[in-house]
């Protein structure tokens, strides 16, 4: 069983920081490529930023040049740096991790989801 767990979502002024942490835990070989999705009331998930197992990046437009991703292979972790906070970036957080287990198996993880929040 696999388990991924994010943290440090919260409420933050428009133009401040907050940083994600995404930490995959259980029975992992290894993790292939990772990523954050956010969803906003009303409104489809989207993805907001991928990184392969090489630490290739690739963002939404909405983000780039404010979010940074990035991951520690050897904690099993991913997280997202995210800058000059806008309230349009009001939305859960999830964080999606395409795993190989020990038996050989691969499949996509979800996390729970943080809130991220965004207003004066």
């Amino acid at each position: 069983q696999v388990q991924l767990v994010e943290s440090g979502g919260g409420l933050v002024q428009p133009g401040g920081s907050l940083r994600l942490s995404c930490a995959a835990s259980g029975s992992i070989f290894s993790i292939n490529a990772m990523a954050w999705y956010r969803q906003a009331p009303g409104k489809q998930r989207e993805l907001v930023a991928g990184i392969t197992r090489g630490g290739s990046t690739n963002y939404a437009d909405s983000v780039k040049g404010r979010f940074t991703t990035s991951r520690d292979n050897a904690k099993n972790t991913m997280y997202l740096q995210m800058n000059s906070l806008k309230p349009e970036d009001t939305a859960v957080y999830y964080c999606n991790a395409n795993i190989r287990s020990y038996a050989g198996v691969i499949f996509d993880s979800w996390g729970q989801g943080t809130q991220v929040s965004v207003s004066s």
